[in-house]
Formats: structure tokens, sequence, C-alpha cells
């Protein structure tokens, strides 16, 4: 089935700054983000003047078919690559002018990353995967232990603190990535398909924990091109071209 969006429930939106609905401190601000790729002569414009605004405890999906751009922004949003123009404030501060150590400190502290393939380290176990931000970000090993298995507790997985990524199911890997990207208290979280390599049951766990870390105050956006995991957040915001076409769908326009 076709991914649709519901005709008769929006009208479709210029490519304008969304003005924050609430006073709730803006996390994720993009301001005219353009992002263009050259290769030889050919000059390929990945992203044109996108604007989007997410605010602190939002739960947004970011959608859109192959090659709308939705990747290019996530890896702006998560510090990964810098926009050729425009302006991107984290949690205030313009990232976008900011040199390759301090993205890097930023990724480290403010950002946690869960990816579709877990990227966990095979000769590590579930707690030193989940460790790992936490060396990088200078705390004491006490306090590395204490939050690490907090934050495996708190994805149902104290019980697996000792067993390596070969030991552990696909939904389980799943669930130690999300530990270790909640354990350096993030003010986002990005997830970029994070269930692209799971099964539909183990997709629903995934996503129901999710929806716990939103509920608990975290803010999250998530790429994903599955219309069911989109409707589980709260709002979809769909490109097109390189552009927002929507910023402000809700799950019901989904179709």
């Amino acid at each position: 089935m076709n991914n649709q969006v519901n005709p008769s429930s929006i009208l479709r939106e210029a490519n304008h700054l969304i003005v924050p609905s609430s006073f709730k401190p803006v996390i994720v601000r993009l301001e005219n983000i353009s992002k263009i790729y050259n290769s030889g002569e050919t000059e390929v414009r990945a992203l044109a003047n996108v604007n989007l605004i997410v605010e602190q405890g939002e739960y947004c999906a970011i959608m859109g078919a192959s090659g709308s751009g939705k990747s290019t922004v996530m890896n702006i949003i998560g510090c990964l690559d810098r926009p050729t123009k425009g302006d991107y404030y984290l949690d205030k501060a313009n990232v976008a002018v900011l040199g390759d150590a301090d993205l890097a400190q930023i990724r480290n502290r403010k950002i946690g990353f869960v990816f579709q393939q877990f990227h966990l380290l095979p000769q590590l176990s579930a707690l030193e995967n989940v460790m790992l931000p936490m060396i990088y970000a200078g705390i004491n090993t006490a306090e590395q232990r204490d939050r690490a298995i907090s934050a495996l507790k708190q994805v149902g997985l104290g019980n697996r603190l000792n067993n390596k990524p070969n030991q552990l199911s696909g939904g389980q890997q799943q669930r130690v990535a999300i530990a270790r990207a909640i354990v350096n208290q993030p003010v986002l979280i990005l997830a970029d398909e994070p269930t692209g390599a799971l099964d539909s049951r183990t997709t629903k766990e995934v996503m129901d924990i999710f929806s716990d870390l939103n509920n608990s105050g975290i803010t999250i956006v998530m790429v994903t091109h599955e219309p069911d995991v989109a409707r589980q957040t709260q709002r979809i915001v769909w490109f097109r071209d390189g552009e927002v076409v929507h910023s402000h769908l809700t799950p019901a326009d989904i179709v």
C-alpha cells in the first residue's frame, strides 16, 4: 500500500518557519537550512530552505520517500553533517557555526542516537556498551556503572547486564542501544529507522519503550518509512524533494 497524506484533513503548508504552539523550550530550530552536494560539475540540492521547530517533550516522526531529504536532515540535526546554508539551534546554541571538537562534545552530551543496525561492540557486555558514552564524557567509573545499570533496568534488561550482543535477540540489542542513548541524559533522542531490522512483535515492544521515554519528558525525533510506526508518535513531519511540505501531521492524517 502506498503511504499517503489524508488530503481532506490538512492543507499543504508553505515552507515557512513554524512558530511554537506553546511556551515550551525549543530543542531543535532549523532556520532556512539548505544542503548542497557537489559531484563533479553536478550540484545536488538535498535540502532547500528547511524551517522546522521541535519543542521540549515532543515526539516527532520524519517521513518521506527515498531521496526526500529526511536522512540528510537527520544527519544535520544529529550534528553528523553541516548545512551548506542556514542556522541550526540545538538547545539554544547555534551548532551550525561550531568546530568539529565542539560538535563531538555536543553529540556526546546532548544527543542520544538509536540506529537501525544497533552498533554495539561485540566484545563488550550490555553493561559495558551502555557505559561507553560516559567514558567519553569523563564520568567516573562508579557513576558510569550505576547509571548504566539504571538505564538497562529502564528498558527491561536488568537481568542481561553481562550478556554480549551475540547472546541477545535483535529486540534486546535495540534495547541496549536505547539504554546507551539515554544514559548521558541527553536533551534529544534521534532514532533512525529504529525498527527497520525488527519483526512486528519486537517493533511494538521497542515502540512502547520510546513512548514510555517520551512520557517521562524526553524529546524524540524519529526517521521512519513505516506508517504503523509513525502513527505511534504524536506529530509527523513530511519531506518531499528536500522541503518540508507538512510540518504538523497527526497520526490520523497518515492513511
